[in-house]
C-alpha cells in the first residue's frame, strides 16, 4: 500500500472477518494502517484474529441488532472513530430450488445479506459517520446480476444488497460513500463445495485461467475504502476473472453451474461465513 490511500490511523469494522475474504480484507487494511475491529460468529477466532492484526474484536451473529450496536460501541471507545465499514459476513443458505425453501430459512438469509448491512451503516451513521463521514464497502456477488441453479436464495438476497448499496450511496452523499464489490468464484471454505471438485476444469473456462483468492477481492475493497476513491460512490466493481464475459472467450459449459447443479454445500451450516 502506499500512503496515497489515506488509511493510517483510521478506523475499520470488518464483518465475517476470521476466515476467506473477510479475513483478506482485514489484513489489508492493517496492512495499510488502519485500525481494525473484527467480527465473526467464532470467539476464539474473533480473538486470534484480533490479535494477529493488533486490533479488536467481538463475537456474535450479525442478525442480532443488539450485536451490531455492540460492534459499533466497540470500535467508538476503542478507536474513538469508525471510518470503514466493510460488510462481508454472509450466508448462501438456503441451498436449492425456490420452490422447495422454508419461508424461514429465506428470512434469515435476507437477514444476515441485507438488513444486517443495513443495520450496521445505520449504527455507524448514527454514531459517528452522520457527522464525520466514512466509506462502506458491501461484499456482493457476480451471480447477483443473472441467475444460477440452487442459489437463488442467496443470488436475491444480493441483487438485493447491491441495490441497498446505491440507495445508500445517493441518502449518505457527500458524508459517506457506499460501493460494493461483487467477486466471481474465490477460493474460500463457502465456496469449496464448487471449487475443490474440479477446479482445473472451471478454472479453465475463465478468460484468466484461474478462480480467485482472497487477496484479489481485499486489494478491491481497499482501494474502494481508501482516499484513492474519494470520487466514487454508487459504484460495483466487478472482480470475477472475466466470468461475465466468459461468453466471448469459450463456448463450453460454465463449470461453476456444473458445479452447482451437481455439489451442495458439505456441512456448510452457520448462518454467516467469511
Amino acid at each position: 500500500m502506499t500512503s496515497s490511500y489515506g488509511l493510517q490511523g483510521r478506523a475499520a469494522v470488518v464483518t465475517g472477518a476470521t476466515r476467506g475474504i473477510g479475513h483478506a480484507v482485514a489484513r489489508q487494511l492493517a496492512a495499510a494502517g488502519a485500525l481494525v475491529c473484527v467480527t465473526a460468529r467464532d470467539a476464539g477466532e474473533v480473538r486470534r484474529t484480533a490479535a494477529e492484526l493488533g486490533g479488536v474484536g467481538v463475537a456474535g451473529s450479525v442478525a442480532e441488532p443488539d450485536h451490531l450496536r455492540a460492534v459499533v460501541d466497540l470500535a467508538l471507545r476503542e478507536f474513538g472513530r469508525i471510518d470503514v465499514l466493510v460488510n462481508n459476513a454472509a450466508t448462501n443458505l438456503p441451498y436449492g430450488p425456490l420452490m422447495d425453501v422454508d419461508p424461514r430459512a429465506w428470512r434469515e438469509a435476507f437477514a444476515v445479506n441485507v438488513e444486517a448491512p443495513l443495520r450496521l451503516v445505520q449504527c455507524a451513521w448514527r454514531a459517528w459517520m452522520g457527522e464525520h463521514g466514512g466509506a462502506v464497502v458491501n461484499v456482493c456477488t457476480e451471480g447477483a446480476a443473472h441467475v444460477g441453479p440452487n442459489i437463488g436464495a442467496y443470488g436475491t438476497s444480493k441483487a438485493a444488497l447491491a441495490h441497498l448499496t446505491q440507495q445508500l450511496a445517493g441518502e449518505l452523499a457527500p458524508k459517506v460513500r457506499v460501493n460494493s464489490v461483487s467477486p466471481g468464484l474465490v477460493r474460500t471454505e463457502m465456496a469449496r463445495f464448487v471449487w475443490e471438485p474440479g477446479e482445473a476444469e472451471v478454472a479453465a473456462g475463465l478468460p484468466l485461467g484461474r478462480i480467485g483468492e482472497p487477496e484479489d477481492v481485499a486489494r478491491a475493497v481497499v482501494w474502494l475504502a481508501s482516499d484513492a476513491a474519494q470520487w466514487v460512490t454508487g459504484a460495483d466493481l466487478l472482480v470475477d476473472g472475466g466470468t461475465r464475459v466468459r461468453a466471448a472467450y469459450a463456448a463450453g459449459p460454465y463449470g461453476v453451474h456444473e458445479r452447482l447443479r451437481s455439489h451442495a454445500p458439505d456441512g456448510v451450516d452457520a448462518p454467516e461465513l467469511g
